[in-house]
């Protein structure tokens, strides 16, 4: 049977509607591509499909650009990307009323790949409209073939059936995820992301940070309980990277199996907790040094903090910290060489200077230090306007351009430190956050990212040393770092609304992403269930789901026996006077009832008997109702009150 224009308009919107949630969790470029393909596609075939060949071709050059974009490397997103280009190029054969079908059908597919990508609040109510107006289109198919399409009930009144029947299903939905036996870890493995999320890495190299820098996104959410540090002291560690090979800075991973170096912290702790975003790295951050590791994580010898697996959901951890007095006060002979240790053949005029500097200060480092600060300070400027650099990247920072941004600052000036023969590192994370009001919890964002450098001193061990914040406030030309989260520049009303947002994202988190093992006990305790074993708890979701699905089914068959809209509600209007003791009898016609029913109740006569005579005249002599239609005459007789 051919698809007519407004069943083909139906199905169209249905998978367009299926496939946003999806396009909006993709690359933008990917996603606009794809949306491009999808609206040529359904143009050229609108009024015929395409021939084969060109279907062939088409989606052979989809396919190509898709594995092409991600570098032919496989991962959950590149097979969510494929799913959408190839319902992108799947109206091309739409033309019957079973190809219509397939396409919605395959389009439900898109909103439950949207969520191997995101669990967001935004991803389930799109998700919930494409698939509420999948389920309309496929009602629309059915009242086509069945040649009911011209008597059809509103949108309204169909998108509120279709409401009906999900809630059927809701008290199991509720079931499984409330009572259904919660796991430590999952039974199977989600492939990785091809295409990986901003966020830190264990690498660095000068100049590459603008997209992470200028991404609004949050990173984490942080609670404190007590304390809370100034944020100018806000500085979330996270890699400390050592190597240096002339232009990337990176992280040798067999330091991570040496065990945490000594440390001795003041009086000041801080209590807080971290809700982590997914990165789909097994980095953390943490304040300062950590007192303690958090339960199933790994804390490196240099105070890096490690999940056991890639965070490929929302985690929480809890933490304390304290800002460090004394900081692996014995430095060993082999890390002191690697903190030193610069390649050959670059940078000979910062060798140079270094050089110089060490000779004129003698064995003391501080004031090697405190010299590099004071020539930031009165020579440099701040900007992310910058070229990228050549072979001599250090060179040309420190004496030809004398600006940049927290990479060129934290990559020159541990360079000029180890070129000096003072052991320095670079350690990168987060600096600063912002406060949300509502929530009283602090929001950093990945555009929060920072680098800064540690060095090592007699008596101290490593000393945090920020070169960015030297920058005299005149020289900082144009920076993203002081523009505050929430802040919508020439929109400032709009912080309010910002602030709104993240709190009810947060709450999503809490209630939703983050109900694991342990809050699942919590609920139970509220019921007076103190503890129950996985296998209890699997034999109570059981029993719940048995109760869910056997409303399911007493329901499904009730609208069995009555599968005529006009037929419930004639019979749920007689049930009403039959608690009036004014029932119809089985052998007594409708329009006898009524007229009874009048001579008994005479002011019943004015509005029952009206609606019987329209449901006998559109039961039985197949009279077309000219007061609005069966829609319309069934919402007259739910709404009849003896």
């Amino acid at each position: 049977m051919l698809l007519d224009v407004a069943s083909r308009r139906w199905a169209l919107i249905a998978a367009a509607a299926c496939l946003l949630p999806l396009l909006l969790l993709l690359p933008p470029q990917l996603a606009m591509g794809i949306a491009a393909t999808a609206l040529i596609v359904a143009l050229l075939s609108w009024r015929r499909p395409l021939p084969a060949w060109v279907r062939l071709v088409l989606a052979l050059a989809v396919i190509g650009a898709l594995l092409s974009m991600s570098g032919f490397r496989f991962g959950r997103d590149t097979g969510c990307a494929m799913l959408a280009a190839m319902l992108a190029i799947k109206p091309s054969e739409t033309y019957k009323l079973r190809d219509a079908r397939s396409l919605i059908g395959f389009a439900l597919f898109a909103p439950f790949a949207a969520f191997l990508l995101d669990q967001g609040p935004l991803t389930l109510l799109l998700s919930l409209a494409g698939a509420t107006l999948a389920l309309l289109a496929l009602q629309r198919l059915a009242d086509t073939e069945s040649g009911l399409a011209t008597q059809a009930i509103s949108p309204l009144a169909g998108i509120v059936s279709v409401w009906k029947l999900i809630g059927i299903g809701l008290p199991l939905a509720l079931a499984a995820f409330w009572l259904f036996p919660r796991l430590g870890s999952p039974m199977w493995g989600v492939p990785e992301r091809a295409l990986a999320r901003p966020g830190l890495s264990d690498t660095m190299s000068p100049g590459e940070w603008l997209d992470l820098m200028t991404d609004d996104t949050p990173a984490l959410r942080a609670r404190f309980f007590g304390n809370t540090p100034a944020t100018s002291q806000m500085y979330w560690r996270g890699p400390v990277l050592w190597n240096f090979d002339g232009r990337t800075w990176t992280q040798p991973y067999w330091l991570r199996g040496l065990p945490p170096v000594e440390v001795r912290t003041g009086n000041v702790v801080w209590d807080y907790e971290i809700e982590f975003e997914a990165t789909d790295r097994r980095q953390l951050v943490a304040l300062d040094v950590l007192l303690d590791t958090p339960a199933g994580a790994q804390l490196s010898f240099d105070y890096g903090l490690y999940a056991p697996r890639p965070l490929n959901a929302l985690t929480r951890w809890r933490m304390r910290s304290s800002p460090p007095v004394v900081f692996d006060p014995q430095l060993r002979p082999a890390l002191r060489q690697i903190a030193t240790n610069l390649p050959s053949g670059y940078n000979p005029r910062t060798q140079a200077v270094a050089q110089q500097w060490r000779r004129e200060a003698g064995g003391n480092d501080a004031a090697i230090v405190q010299r590099a600060l004071q020539m930031i300070r009165a020579e440099f400027g701040y900007t992310l306007e910058t070229p990228l650099p050549g072979r001599h990247a250090v060179d040309e920072f420190l004496f030809d351009e004398k600006a940049g941004y927290c990479e060129h600052f934290s990559s020159a000036f541990v360079v000029l430190m180890r070129a000096a023969g003072v052991p320095a590192r670079v350690v990168t994370g987060y600096v600063g956050g912002y406060r949300n009001p509502l929530g009283d919890y602090w929001i950093v964002r990945r555009s929060d990212a920072h680098a800064w450098a540690e060095v090592w001193l007699q008596g101290r061990g490593w000393v945090r040393v920020d070169p960015t914040a030297a920058v005299a406030p005149e020289r900082i030309y144009d920076t993203l770092a002081d523009r505050a989260p929430g802040a919508f520049g020439a929109f400032d009303g709009l912080t309010p609304i910002w602030n709104v947002s993240d709190l009810l994202r947060r709450g999503w988190n809490d209630l939703v992403l983050g109900f694991d093992a342990t809050r699942q006990q919590q609920m139970l305790r509220s019921f007076g269930i103190e503890t129950l074993d996985s296998g209890r708890l699997g034999a109570l979701f059981a029993f719940t789901a048995a109760l869910a699905l056997g409303w399911m089914a007493w329901l499904i068959a009730r609208g069995e026996r009555e599968r005529d809209p006009l037929l419930r509600a004639w019979h749920r209007l007689g049930a009403r006077y039959r608690r009036l003791g004014l029932a119809r009898e089985p052998h007594e016609p409708a329009l006898d009832w009524a007229q009874r029913i009048a001579d008994a109740r005479p002011q019943a006569a004015d509005t029952l008997w009206p609606l019987t005579q329209r449901f006998v005249e559109s039961r039985y002599a197949s009279a077309r109702d000219g007061r609005g239609g069966i829609g319309e005459l069934i919402r007259a007789l739910r709404a009849h009150r003896p």
